[in-house]
């Protein structure tokens, strides 16, 4: 008996493997689901990136003192918004399942974008984006989804698509959201509140739950809040480093919160010229990501991806705030962006360190944690150029903001050479598929999905 069952195990494991490396290798069926969702949940959000201070100045009679800070206060709210939500959500999705949360927060945000199209009051517009806070929150349980249904050692491949969907929604986002509020600065929250619903419909149609009922675990309102949720980070002194090295990245990463001052003071460019280069960060970002970060784990291991990428980061940060020139600034982009392969070999990473139960309370306190950068980052970054470029300081120094950012990158590289590699599955085990298929998809059903996006 035990031989047969073996038999049909293996037959049925064969059959996976053959359906899944014969079609899409690197972008199984169930992964492609969550792309999908992410991609179109970033493009909503890239959509209002140039319109919602246009929108705002509109209300406030065009006051450009007044605009900059209720543009602050609404950057904050959607941090604090994400820093509370983020966990709680998580976990929630932890007890009843990937699948719930992100259709209601696919729905919530599509009607939250009507709320903001339509908005007669300012006050209307800043409870909106509260609302966008809350919802928007549900990134990490793609993430959690991500780990689900991908087997550990697969991971930062399938967290690295992750970068795609928001390279794809980052270049082409606010492009579209630009051309429109050219318009009407509310026509981009209609096409915002669109592509969420359709997302919500694309979502109830085709994702399938990745959180078998035996795997949840039950809710407790300590895992839930911001502060307890970072009870699970302290839980391992390995994931705390690593908890440690991606507060340093991800403050890093606001230093580009600058970026447009900082060419307008330095190069005088104008705004297309802005929106070009933003644009050309987004097409690297997804290439680097979605080409680059499997093959460096594959070839590497996580842990060199992990400090080659920041080292990368790290000597790009220190080009940019040299560049002379805005061609020295452009060139710095590849070299900057190579970083990303460095965050999703983090993630993997730290997926390793804590149970299969606890992967969106996980991705839940990340996420509270990248909301504390979001708070302090740009206003860190910000007054640092505005000290450094005052002539009434001594020292002139436009480019002090990358020279920071490098720094803490280059400290979090150190950090990460110090971290232990996950073991790595024997050579003599079996492969093993590339999606484990979710809560009620058998594995031979995987083949047909994966026959019509070959098809597709």
């Amino acid at each position: 008996m035990p031989s047969a069952l073996g038999t049909a195990v293996d037959t049925t494991a064969a059959t996976t493997l053959r359906s899944c490396s014969t079609v899409m290798k690197s972008r199984p069926a169930a992964v492609i689901f969550i792309l999908v969702t992410v991609t179109l949940d970033i493009l909503a959000m890239g959509l209002i990136i140039p319109v919602l201070p246009k929108l705002i100045l509109d209300f406030l009679g065009g006051e450009m003192t007044d605009a900059a800070k209720w543009s602050a206060r609404f950057a904050v709210v959607f941090a604090l918004m994400q820093f509370f939500f983020s966990p709680l959500l998580g976990v929630l999705s932890d007890r009843f399942g990937r699948r719930p949360i992100i259709l209601l927060s696919n729905l919530g945000l599509g009607l939250d974008y009507i709320v903001m199209a339509m908005a007669p009051t300012l006050s209307w517009l800043f409870l909106g984006r509260i609302i966008s806070g809350i919802t928007t929150s549900s990134i990490p349980t793609a993430m959690a989804y991500i780990a689900d249904v991908t087997p550990k050692e697969k991971r930062a491949g399938a967290f690295g698509l992750i970068g795609v969907a928001f390279g794809i929604g980052f270049t082409f986002g606010p492009a579209i959201g630009g051309l429109a509020g050219d318009v009407n600065p509310r026509y981009a929250f209609w096409i915002a509140a669109v592509l969420s619903l359709a997302n919500w419909l694309w979502g109830y149609f085709f994702v399938p739950e990745s959180l078998s009922r035996e795997q949840r675990k039950p809710f407790e309102l300590r895992r839930a809040n911001p502060v307890g949720s970072l009870t699970l980070l302290r839980s391992h002194h390995e994931l705390w480093r690593l908890t440690t090295i991606q507060f340093l990245a991800y403050l890093s990463h606001n230093v580009f919160s600058v970026w447009a001052l900082y060419a307008i003071f330095r190069y005088s460019w104008s705004q297309g010229m802005i929106g070009i280069s933003l644009m050309i960060v987004g097409i690297v970002t997804a290439v680097i990501s979605g080409g680059l970060t499997g093959r460096m784990v594959t070839r590497f291991g996580e842990k060199r991806t992990l400090y080659i990428g920041q080292f990368f980061g790290a000597s790009g940060m220190v080009i940019a705030g040299l560049a002379k020139t805005g061609a020295w600034l452009l060139a710095s982009i590849p070299i900057i962006s190579l970083w990303n392969i460095s965050m999703p070999a983090a993630q993997s990473m730290m997926t390793h360190r804590v149970s299969e139960r606890e992967q969106g309370e996980l991705q839940g306190a990340l996420q509270s944690m990248r909301s504390i950068t979001f708070i302090i980052g740009p206003w860190l970054f910000l007054r640092i150029f505005g000290w450094f470029i005052d002539p009434k300081n001594q020292v002139h120094l436009p480019g002090a903001p990358y020279f920071l950012a490098g720094g803490l990158l280059f400290t979090a590289m150190l950090m990460a050479t110090r971290i232990e590699q996950p073991q790595r599955p024997e050579s003599s085990i079996a492969p093993v598929p590339d999606v484990i298929p979710p809560e009620g998809t058998p594995s031979a059903a995987i083949a047909p999905i994966l026959d019509s996006e070959e098809n597709v």
